[in-house]
């Protein structure tokens, strides 16, 4: 008998911590996994509306001290649908509405929705503030219906659109990620229903158990970019003064950790904002960093230059004989000013931006290892996290005739874009390695797990005493040459390029008179934290990168040594006070 009251004690212990903890695994659900579903199923219940509510994860940029900074979030408000059949002043119902709309709502438009007698729902306004929405439906206007919404919104509105993407019907009648960010991770940021009314005890047995094992691959969460809204605005704000100053078609710029392939900032103008999509030109929609590609001109010589030095075709006190113009394959290549040189060593091919030197490096180093390293810089894409990535035009070293090749030498005749662009000159700040350019340092799940994300892809181009020798070179370029040697800074030393190339014609060959022109440059020289890369299409009344780019450069180097307290390099003996793990 004894024995028998034991066993039922027991039965009874068993089922109550059953029961308890089921209770706190509902609470869990309720409060922490669903709070923000219910909370949405709650103010559907505001109106008389039925569906789902809008919902879907935010981006953020990241500052420099980890803060968080919203790029994309959701919006909430109401909005406005009208009965025809019940609506009995049309009149009297419109002036309600246009009283507190937030958008311009069309007469004409409202009387002939109106007017549609045989339909019993459509939306005349939308994206009312919680006042006025709260206002107009307390009127309670037969026929007048006040909903709540919620939209994607975008606090920074234009600050890396065209990174971040936006999010709009596709042929279905689901909203999703269509561009950028929002595209990409949209499997991430895009929300379900699912379990949301399941009876307790089958959510219980049937859900808890799938959450608790598949937590660590849950897909729903908030994604948070490598992005630094600081250093984003900056960019953004002196790519719009240079592209008004010199009336360019376009103007870009690239901000990225070449030790890590982070980007920090990634802008283009003419943009778009986000929030306001009625009368952008679809063009602007896509991501022109990932999409578009470009004859870069000069800032290819270091490239070739370090190729060479790796083959082992030269080395920095090998010298040529400059005649400012040669013939190859019946074209005449000549440097920028027609003028010969005489002879010279290398590090005049970098510093004074000779074609002829460049075309000397890729015809003494031959087709196949030419195109061997140009393959490896650009024969694939970057692997960035944005779609539609387009990969480099390279079809000119695919062809037996050498003139494909020297062109090639100094940045015409062959196109990339400018992610390819960057990465390739980033092995230049990083060793020689090339690495991965990303926007997305880490994913922040629903289970309240964040996943940081591995990038890895490293690829090894040079070796570091061949960069070590190409940076030497730009870097007196940039305290020698480079804005008549006033861009010296005495406490930092930066290694820098220009480039200014021929933009095509429709017919076939190159304008005369419109250029493209990029620059690039990273700092500290030996050690580098940044590597900028800058571009600008069809300035208008100047001819050379030198003249519209290196202003806008300086600014962008002066800022950034500023904000993340760069410590000054200079006075350092060469490179043997640099910790080992940053020498080059």
């Amino acid at each position: 008998m004894r024995a028998q009251f034991r066993s039922r004690i027991r039965l009874v212990l068993a089922f109550l911590i059953f029961a308890a903890l089921g209770i706190i695994l509902r609470l869990y659900f309720v409060q922490i996994v669903y709070g923000e579903d219910y909370s949405r199923k709650a103010d559907r219940q505001f109106s008389s509306g039925g569906g789902e509510l809008f919902d879907r994860g935010s981006i953020y940029f990241a500052r420099k001290d980890g803060a968080l900074i919203s790029a994309a979030t959701l919006g909430s408000g109401f909005l406005v649908a009208i009965n025809p059949q019940v609506l009995a002043d049309p009149a009297a119902a419109y002036s309600a509405i246009t009283a507190v709309a937030t958008t311009t709502v069309s007469r004409d438009a409202f009387f002939a929705a109106a007017a549609k007698k045989a339909q019993v729902y459509i939306e005349v306004a939308h994206r009312l503030s919680e006042t006025s929405g709260q206002a107009l439906a307390a009127k309670a206007i037969p026929g007048v219906q006040v909903l709540r919404e919620r939209w994607r919104q975008y606090p920074g509105a234009t600050l890396a659109s065209q990174t971040i993407g936006i999010v709009s019907y596709g042929s279905g009648d689901s909203l999703a990620g269509r561009t950028g960010l929002e595209a990409v991770y949209d499997g991430t940021l895009s929300r379900s229903g699912d379990s949301l009314y399941r009876n307790f005890f089958a959510e219980l047995f049937s859900n808890v158990g799938n959450l608790l094992v598949n937590a660590r691959d849950a897909r729903h969460g908030d994604i948070v970019t490598t992005i630094e809204p600081e250093v984003q605005t900056r960019l953004s704000s002196d790519l719009v003064k240079l592209t008004e100053r010199y009336g360019s078609k376009e103007s870009g710029g690239i901000i990225m950790d070449p030790a890590t392939g982070a980007i920090l900032a990634i802008a283009s103008h003419p943009t778009y904002d986000g929030n306001n999509l009625q009368n952008v030109d679809p063009l602007l929609l896509g991501n022109p960093f990932a999409e578009h590609i470009h004859e870069f001109g000069s800032i290819m010589k270091p490239l070739t230059m370090t190729a060479a030095l790796d083959a082992g075709v030269v080395t920095p006190e090998t010298t040529y004989n400059d005649t400012g113009c040669i013939t190859v394959n019946t074209r005449q290549i000549c440097n920028w000013d027609l003028k010969a040189r005489g002879v010279i060593p290398m590090r005049q091919i970098i510093m004074q931006s000779l074609n002829v030197g460049a075309s000397w490096l890729a015809t003494e180093m031959g087709q196949a290892t030419f195109r061997g390293y140009f393959t490896k810089l650009f024969g694939e894409k970057t692997g960035i996290d944005l779609p539609n990535e387009t990969g480099a035009l390279l079809g000119n070293l695919s062809k037996p005739q050498q003139v494909g090749f020297d062109t090639a030498a100094f940045g015409q005749g062959i196109a990339v874009t400018p992610l390819q662009m960057i990465r390739a000159l980033g092995a230049l700040a990083n060793g020689g390695t090339m690495v991965t350019p990303h926007l997305v340092s880490a994913v922040r799940l629903n289970s309240g797990i964040v996943r940081t994300l591995d990038w890895g892809g490293r690829v090894p181009v040079f070796a570091t005493s061949s960069v070590r020798e190409t940076v030497s070179m730009m870097g007196a370029l940039n305290d020698e040459i480079l804005y008549n040697g006033k861009a010296k800074i005495p406490t930092m030393s930066v290694a820098v390029k220009t480039g200014t190339a021929q933009l095509t014609a429709p017919g076939g060959g190159y304008y005369t008179d419109r250029f493209f022109h990029s620059f690039v440059g990273f700092f500290p020289s030996y050690s580098p934290r940044f590597i900028i890369l800058l571009y600008t299409n069809d300035p208008k009344g100047v001819q050379y990168a030198s003249e519209t780019l290196d202003t806008t450069f300086l600014d962008l180097v002066h800022f950034l040594i500023d904000y993340y307290a760069v410590p000054p390099d200079r006075g350092l003996s060469a490179q043997a006070d640099l910790p080992a793990a940053t020498r080059l």
